[in-house]
């Protein structure tokens, strides 16, 4: 006794067989009309380079490692997140249009691509390169061309383009502190040299002074102040380079330098607050025969403190920055591939040799099902009106 479902297989076979001739004279036809289709469509060949780019974590740590009590907040940064990833950064800039540039002016790709516009052969440019980053801090630079050499120079050329725009750019965390305190050493250099040319003025125009205690104290009280609030906020200027805004130790310094100003205000300008005038005498009670002379020699010994410590820290980062290793490190040149990519001749004529067996096969399992379905009473009405709707009845006859 023969069950339902082998009696249906049986009957699928039995209708295939019927159709055998046709089926393998379809799929054969078929399979060779789009071989030679297949050899029309140009081959396309893929060059990959890899490169390397800097790990997180230790240019973070070192960074930190240079900010003095941010040290302690290293492990604490990386858990609060927020931290920005160099890999981001190359993705970046091999997606710039500097970059891409270069890449049609150096292989002339507007003649190439047959672009009339700078904006299509971008366009068609990006459309040919793939650039993304993997596992291991590695980042893959593909490009498909005609050419399986042609292929190879542009994967390359995105690692030249890449290496002269960072010779240019501050991208690893050490130079771009020593840039930012290069600027800063600079600055203060010029703002100390105009302090000592004012001190010497005052001391011309007023003799000197003998400060009493209380003047003396305040002096240094808001030269400590306004020395550690710039401190303070070039380390909070530091810190933002590695974390974003929103990270909770941000906050944090951002609180401790609006507490600083309130202090340096409190001996600046006075407040009514008998316990803080018991400890120095705010700078607005200074007898005006020494104010110009205090705010003179506070100034000088502001700036002074603040190149010393800032000299400081530019040595250190320069160090550092000397110790980094090199900022770009190719992992494989592109090379010229003798297998192409696309297209898989092979497996586009397989594949429209089975869509034609299918739809064979499709086509006489409804053939059979129709003529089964006309041998129905009950379906004689529902043929003519299909009939009637058609109106070619020898369609269905």
């Amino acid at each position: 006794m023969v069950h339902g479902s082998e009696a249906a297989f049986l009957k699928i076979v039995v209708i295939v067989a019927r159709v055998r001739r046709r089926l393998v004279l379809t799929v054969f036809f078929t399979m060779l009309v789009s071989a030679g289709l297949v050899m029309l469509v140009p081959v396309t060949y893929t060059a990959t380079a890899v490169i390397l780019a800097p790990q997180p974590s230790s240019t973070a740590s070192a960074l930190l490692s240079q900010l003095g009590s941010l040290a302690s907040l290293a492990p604490d940064l990386m858990e609060a997140g927020g931290s920005k990833t160099p890999e981001e950064t190359y993705l970046g800039i091999l997606s710039s249009r500097s970059i891409g540039d270069q890449m049609i002016e150096r292989f002339g790709l507007q003649q190439l691509y047959r672009s009339k516009h700078m904006v299509d052969t971008r366009k068609a440019l990006a459309m040919h390169t793939r650039v993304e980053a993997t596992k291991g801090y590695l980042i893959r630079i593909s490009v498909e061309d005609k050419s399986a050499t042609r292929a190879a120079d542009m994967a390359n050329g995105y690692v030249d383009a890449l290496y002269s725009i960072t010779q240019r750019l501050a991208l690893t965390q050490a130079s771009q502190r020593r840039v930012f305190l290069e600027q800063q050493v600079s600055a203060e250099r010029d703002a100390l040299s105009k302090a000592e040319l004012a001190f010497r003025r005052t001391q011309e125009s007023t003799g000197v002074i003998q400060l009493t205690a209380q003047a003396e104290l305040t002096l240094r009280t808001i030269a400590q102040l306004r020395t550690e609030i710039v401190s303070r906020e070039l380390q909070l200027q530091q810190l933002k380079s590695i974390a974003t805004e929103h990270n909770e130790k941000v906050s944090e310094m951002e609180t401790g330098i609006a507490a600083l100003h309130e202090q340096l205000n409190k001996a600046e300008k006075g407040v009514n607050d008998a316990q803080t005038s018991d400890y120095f005498l705010v700078a607005g009670k200074v007898p005006a025969a020494g104010l110009e002379y205090i705010r003179t020699t506070r100034d000088m010994r502001y700036h002074e403190a603040l190149f010393e410590a800032l000299s400081k820290q530019y040595e250190m980062a320069r160090m550092d920055e000397a110790k980094a290793p090199p900022l770009l490190q190719v992992v494989d040149r592109a090379i010229p591939l003798d297998k192409k990519t696309w297209p898989p001749r092979t497996l586009l004529v397989l594949l429209s040799g089975l869509f034609a067996a299918v739809f064979v096969i499709g086509w006489a399992l409804a053939r059979e099902g129709w003529a089964k379905a006309r041998l129905v009473p009950a379906n004689a009405e529902q043929l003519n009106i299909l009939r009637g709707m058609l109106g070619r009845e020898g369609i269905l006859k």
